[in-house]
């Protein structure tokens, strides 16, 4: 196949181009920002979890408040009426001797559900503090996550630039060259999952960075300007400029 001298020239740009159009996708997946908001939203989902998981064991806590402060305020209520009932001397002495044994073992209840309250109480303060830690977490996994967010979008957007820049400049390149040559370009590149052209330099195949044999330099220094040259190694289309090396 022939191209001429300056279509080959034009190639070599273009590879240069996809070549830096391939760095700049790359560097946009390897971003380490994906990988730290990755690690934040599962560290978040977790923390996430342990909220609903507290904020269900604080509405369960409360409940159990609820009640136990129900049963202090019976006996407390039953207490007092039986001191009044004492303090007024009303009914026999067997029936005042009675009151007095009710109203100290109602005593003593009412202590041991005022311990059980407290003791409730004292889990819900546990149970609380636990809920106020897990969403202070959720909070500064959401700010540590928004910052990333947004460094990571302005590497993108600075990444997206200099990709646009880069496709313009190819597709004013690829107007200008020959179809059929860039098409033997476009399938040398689906093969080699690369680009299918390479510079030659100091007598070495700039694609697989190996150096071409004595014999095929020698081909290719008699080689017309406009005949188009391929690496024997990797398949690529040579292209010739002044540090060739013919």
């Amino acid at each position: 196949m022939n191209a001429s001298a300056a279509d080959q020239g034009r190639l070599l740009e273009i590879s240069k181009l996809d070549e830096r159009l391939a760095q700049l996708e790359y560097k946009a997946e390897a971003l380490p920002e994906h990988g730290d908001i990755a690690t934040l939203d599962a560290r978040a989902q977790v923390v996430g979890n342990l909220i609903v998981a507290a904020q269900t064991e604080c509405g369960d806590i409360r409940r159990e408040v609820a009640r136990a402060e129900i049963d202090v305020e019976q006996v407390r209520a039953r207490s007092a009426r039986d001191e009044v009932r004492l303090s007024s001397g009303q009914g026999t002495a067997k029936e005042l001797e009675a009151l007095q044994h009710e109203v100290a073992t109602l005593a003593r209840r009412q202590s041991e559900l005022e311990d059980v309250e407290l003791e409730i109480l004292e889990r819900l303060e546990q149970s609380q503090n636990y809920l106020s830690e897990s969403q202070r977490e959720s909070d500064e996994l959401h700010d540590k996550k928004s910052a990333l967010v947004a460094t990571r979008d302005a590497a993108l957007n600075e990444i997206a630039k200099e990709a646009s820049i880069a496709n313009e400049m190819r597709g004013i390149l690829v107007s200008q060259i020959d179809a059929n040559f860039l098409a033997l370009y476009e399938k040398l590149s689906r093969s080699v999952k690369g680009v299918g052209a390479a510079e030659l330099q100091q007598r070495r195949c700039q694609g697989c960075r190996l150096e071409i044999n004595a014999t095929d330099i020698g081909r290719f220094r008699d080689a017309q300007e406009d005949e188009v040259l391929r690496c024997e190694e990797c398949g690529r289309i040579l292209i010739r400029t002044l540090s060739s090396g013919l």
